[in-house]
């Protein structure tokens, strides 16, 4: 990866808890429990088809290289997915052009693939590069920045390319940027349960947290698929029932409170039970559900080390 594109620390925010009102809090969680509901009420058939390991593990690290805010790259990943739905969804349903024999269906197809290909990576970086425009507590990545950034990872771009590029991806999205994005889930979470219960340190959770989050990002498959079979009880569940599980592995919320049981159990084992049951109370997914996840995914931890 490149050299560093800043000199100075890390810009990751330092989040402070319990400074917000009780009506704020609760403003916040009605928000996101909202954004929850419609992301899950909207889902396409493609969903989650551009969070594979290799690519978000990817956006990570351009995350790390820039010191950006970890939420800009759970926010591009996010910004990707809904592009790039959008984005084949309109190129593939385009008339074959005039002329094309019938039998080229396929190589139309192919030729489609084939340039987007090409275009990928700085589709993949403008989302990154939007994102940290959007978040707060990050540096903003210019088109030199992007321009160096790029050029030392071996794409040869030019600016107004990115400009290009950046233009497509807002119309692509609408101009609607406001995605929903699981560390807000988590820390928004975490800002209440400290509320509720003070006695717990949010601030050492919030960190491991982070770790946990990532962990789940990137082993995404592996563990929807054997929460999956646990929440089925069927080792080989059909078609019928993957396809409806969609909405599970797309719910930020049950990945909210999941990340936040795995982190307090690691850290602080005998409140666990204590800390599941709020966490069911302040978001109305059931104890069993938070510990299934938990389960799954401290099992991956352990198997992973």
């Amino acid at each position: 990866m490149a050299k560093h594109f800043f000199c100075s620390p890390s810009q990751s925010k330092n989040v402070k808890f319990r400074e917000a009102s009780f009506d704020l809090l609760t403003d916040f969680l009605v928000n996101l429990n909202k954004k929850n509901k419609d992301n899950i009420n909207s889902l396409s058939k493609c969903s989650g088809n551009f969070k594979d390991k290799r690519l978000m593990e990817y956006i990570f690290l351009i995350t790390k290289e820039l010191r950006l805010d970890p939420l800009a790259g759970y926010h591009a990943i996010e910004l990707l997915q809904r592009f790039m739905v959008k984005h084949l969804t309109d190129l593939l349903a385009t008339p074959t052009p005039q002329g094309a024999a019938a039998d080229q269906s396929g190589s139309y197809e192919d030729s489609v693939f084939e340039k987007l290909k090409e275009k990928f990576p700085f589709i993949v970086f403008t989302c990154v590069q939007i994102a940290s425009k959007l978040s707060l507590h990050s540096h903003i990545i210019d088109n030199n920045t992007a321009v160096r950034f790029l050029h030392s990872v071996g794409h040869d771009v030019s600016k107004q390319a990115l400009l290009e590029s950046e233009l497509m991806v807002l119309k692509g999205l609408e101009y609607k940027l406001n995605a929903t994005n699981p560390l807000s889930f988590v820390e928004i979470l975490l800002e209440v349960l400290g509320h509720n219960e003070p006695s717990i340190p949010v601030e050492r959770l919030h960190l491991l947290c982070q770790h946990v989050l990532q962990f789940v990002s990137l082993q995404r498959t592996a563990i929807y698929d054997s929460l999956l079979v646990t929440t089925t009880q069927c080792v080989s569940p059909p078609r019928e029932q993957r396809e409806k599980f969609v909405t599970v592995t797309e719910d930020c919320m049950l990945l909210g409170v999941g990340v936040i049981a795995v982190a307090t159990f690691v850290l602080h084992n005998r409140t666990w039970e204590q800390i599941v049951g709020e966490l069911s109370h302040i978001t109305g997914i059931s104890v069993r559900s938070i510990r299934d996840f938990a389960h799954v995914t401290l099992m991956h931890i352990v198997t992973s080390t």
